[in-house]
This record gives C-alpha cells, structure tokens and sequence, in this order.
C-alpha cells in the first residue's frame, strides 16, 4: 500500500448480527486510518459508517440446508458478481463476516484471481461441527478474527493468522434498574412474573416456533397465572411476530422497533432484557445477549428434519449454547429437534424461574472470557487487521 493513498477495505456482511460487527469493524478502522474508504455488501450499522451497499444484505439472510436449496441459483450469481467487484476494486484487504457460505466462496474466487489480502471475521465452528472447514478454508484466507478465546489454536494448526478480538456482546449497554422498572411501570406488570420470549430474528424461524414457544408459555402460566410476556421482536419480522402471536392463551407485549428511532428501540430492548425473570429463547447468539444481563434462560429450536438429523450427525458437542461452552458448564437447558415441545420446555422454564442462581456464575464467566472490561471488540479487530497489512 503504497503512501498518500487512501486506503480502500471491501467488506462484507449477511445478516444483521455481521452488520453489527462489522459497523464497528468500521468504526475501530476509521478512528486508527481516517484515511480509509469502504466498498461491500451491508445494513444498516455498516450504512451508518458510511457503506453504500452494493445490494440489499437480506438476500443473504437465509440458514438451513434445506433452506438454501431454492435460493442456490441467485445465491451464486451474487457470489460471482461479489467476486468479481472485489477483483476489479484492488482493495488494501477484503473482510468477509460470518454467513460462511456467501463469504468463503466469494473468498476462494477472489484468491483464485489475485493476491488480496482476505481476513474472515467469526471463526468457522470447527470445535461444534464439521472440522475439515478450516484446513479448507485456509487456502483462500490469510487471517482470521475469533470471537471465543480457544479457537486461534485450532485456526493457526491449519496455517490461518488468527486474534482473538472479543466478542460484542462485552459492549452491549445494559439498562440499569431504574430502567427496568419504569418498563414494568409503564406496561401495568407491576411484581408479576414476566418472561422474555426471543423466536428468532428470521422469518423461518418465527414460522416455526411461534406455536410450540406460546404452548409452552400457556403451560407454564398455569402454575403462575399472572404471568406477563414481552417479545422483542426484530425489525425484519415484526409483523411476523404480531400475526403469529394473536392466538397466544398470554397474549404478549410486542416490542416493535420501527415504532420509535433505532435508539429507542434499543433502549425498549435493553430495559425489557432488564425488567424479565427468565427467558426462553431460539438457539442463537442471543444466549450471549442474555448472560449480558444476568437473565437465567430456557434455549429450544425447532429445524427442517432433514437440517437437524445432518447437523445431529455431524456434531461434535453436546450442547448448542454458547454460555455452556463459553463457561464450559452446562446449566442452561435445551431443547432442540424433537425435544423442542411445550411440556419439556415448560418443565425446564419451571425449573429455572425456581433457580435463577443456577446460571449467575456462568454467565459472569462467559462474559469475563469473552473480554468483558478490555478494548472494545471492533477496536481490537481494527487493530488486528491494520497490524497484519
């Protein structure tokens, strides 16, 4: 890179969770090279950064084996069209974030037609299933930024430069408890019980769990009948949540974020997060999101048959949820594939709402691993980025 120029980063995000990262990816590398421009494929907290995304991020939001398959043609054309755009842009480094099968094929095309520099944000769980992706991978990607403490050894056995940068849920605002009781104030919930239902963040998933989480929840409700809910639905679904959640026995309060300003929504979020007793959620980062905020939790999923008995095989772990690994413990119970029914999910909501202090310090853990109390992850994968180049 040569100097008085600027440098040119292509980035590139699939899903909200990699836009976050990968605003304040952008962010960390703005304030280090206020010389820096950006070229790539984002939302809204990479717009917010100054990133005109080259097409909408949503395309890319899809998961499942089964789930793919009716996209793969339109998927592919935008891979080749990706490829070719970073080619053609020579930047100083490609970052690809998360959603592997977007990002490592657009990876593998760049380097087979240059000399880029590629850096993957999110480490490829290669410790929860399918191992060989890294050896594979590490023909197209110099370096990779994790965000769990003991998965650079594994990166670096197959020859990747790989930092642990943190993980961004360390950075997350938490409300305070004056937050968390104006929002009981303001909804009438008063000291009754309230619970957190979390069905997913896409479409599908709302789809498939709306039913099964509102049994459960009418389950539980019976041995506390003056249980309240609150969902805090996202953006994208919404409408989804509303519609599917009109027939609930406990009818929930839906938090809709496009009501207000993206901070206000936000706050909502937080101080709901705050003010519950317990969770159940979709499997998912958002496991993280609740150990933030010392909220004991219930984790179930419901996939395609055919997703979870090939996942199910090839798994290498017994748990999904990262609070288990994180804090290598496993007091958070789930109920995935055919457990995923409203009698054992209501058992285990039982369970925990009797036994908060079950999952305190495993959570603490979790966060104290993750770099809670150190640089902020976007800062740090910043500097990780721009002391390789």
């Amino acid at each position: 890179m040569g100097k008085g120029r600027a440098m040119k980063v292509f980035i590139i995000a699939g899903e909200p969770s990699g836009d976050r990262l990968g605003g304040a990816l952008m962010a960390g590398l703005k304030s280090l090279r206020p010389d820096i421009t950006f070229d790539g494929i984002g939302g809204t907290d990479m717009a917010a950064e100054g990133l005109t995304s080259r097409f909408d991020m949503s395309e890319l939001s899809v998961m499942g084996i089964a789930e793919i398959l009716p996209k793969y043609k339109s998927l592919m054309a935008r891979i080749n069209e990706t490829a070719q755009a970073v080619i053609e842009a020579k930047p100083d480094v490609m970052v690809t974030i998360d959603s592997p099968d977007f990002s490592l094929r657009v990876a593998k095309r760049v380097k087979a037609a240059s000399d880029i520099r590629t850096v993957h944000y999110v480490a490829p769980t290669v410790w929860a299933w399918r191992p060989g992706r890294a050896k594979k991978m590490a023909r197209y990607i110099d370096h990779v930024l994790a965000l769990f403490p003991f998965e650079p050894p594994l990166m670096e056995a197959e020859g990747m430069a790989c930092d642990f940068v943190g993980h961004p849920v360390v950075g997350e605002k938490i409300a305070t408890h004056r937050e968390a009781a104006a929002f009981r104030q303001a909804h009438e919930i008063g000291d009754a019980p309230l619970m957190l239902v979390l069905p997913g963040s896409r479409r599908s998933e709302v789809a498939r769990l709306s039913d099964v989480f509102g049994d459960a929840v009418a389950r539980f409700a019976r041995t506390h009948p003056d249980l309240r809910v609150v969902i805090p639905a996202a953006g994208p679904v919404a409408d989804a949540v509303i519609a599917q959640t009109q027939g609930w026995t406990v009818r929930p309060i839906v938090l809709d974020p496009r009501a207000g300003s993206r901070e206000e929504g936000a706050a909502m979020k937080r101080a709901a997060f705050a003010a519950a007793d317990v969770a159940l959620a979709a499997s998912g980062t958002v496991s993280l999101e609740l150990a933030a905020a010392s909220l004991p939790m219930v984790i179930a999923y419901r996939m395609n048959w055919l997703s979870f008995r090939l996942i199910k095989a090839m798994a290498l772990i017994d748990t999904v949820t990262l609070v288990n690994l994180v804090s290598d413990t496993r007091v958070v119970p789930e109920f995935l594939g055919p457990d995923c029914t409203a009698d054992k999910i209501a058992g285990g909501l039982a369970h925990v709402f009797a036994h908060p202090e079950d999952q305190k310090d495993a959570m603490a853990l979790t966060m104290e691993r993750l770099g809670k109390g150190g640089e902020s992850p976007g800062l740090r994968a910043a500097r990780a980025v721009l002391a390789k180049l």
